[in-house]
């Protein structure tokens, strides 16, 4: 609990008052990273990360979910973003802008993301 005296741990944010997964969770997973000679870093919280991002200080974020993720992007990249799903035993990539439900059959998509996806896929068949 927040200010407990029998919890050693210190909490990333607010001593853990909005959860302990970064601690729990993230950070073991960033430890086994570096263990395996990855060059990674964090935990880091969304709201700031991807500001970094943008500013060229990283070549890959991991976002916890979805929309965490998809949000930041779709507005920085909406047409050429690429979905790229990791820890699968194939390689799997995808455009990232949806389904487009409401403009199928009308021919006037942007065929612009479907490229962008084929060709990271070429690069990680390489």
């Amino acid at each position: 609990m927040r200010g407990s005296s029998d919890c050693s741990t210190t909490y990333r944010g607010e001593n853990g008052l909005f959860g302990r997964e970064d601690d729990l969770q993230i950070l073991p997973g960033v430890d086994m990273a570096k263990a395996d000679g990855i060059n990674v870093v964090g935990p880091i919280s969304a709201d700031t990360v991807y500001h970094r991002v943008y500013q060229g200080a990283f070549d890959l974020v991991i976002a916890q979910y979805h929309d965490q993720g998809h949000i930041p992007i779709k507005l920085i990249a909406f047409d050429t973003a690429v979905n790229v799903s990791l820890g699968l035993p194939i390689d799997h990539v995808s455009v990232d802008h949806g389904t487009a439900f409401d403009i199928a059959g009308k021919g006037i998509a942007n065929h612009v993301n479907m490229l962008s996806a084929l060709d990271y896929a070429g690069k990680l068949a390489r």
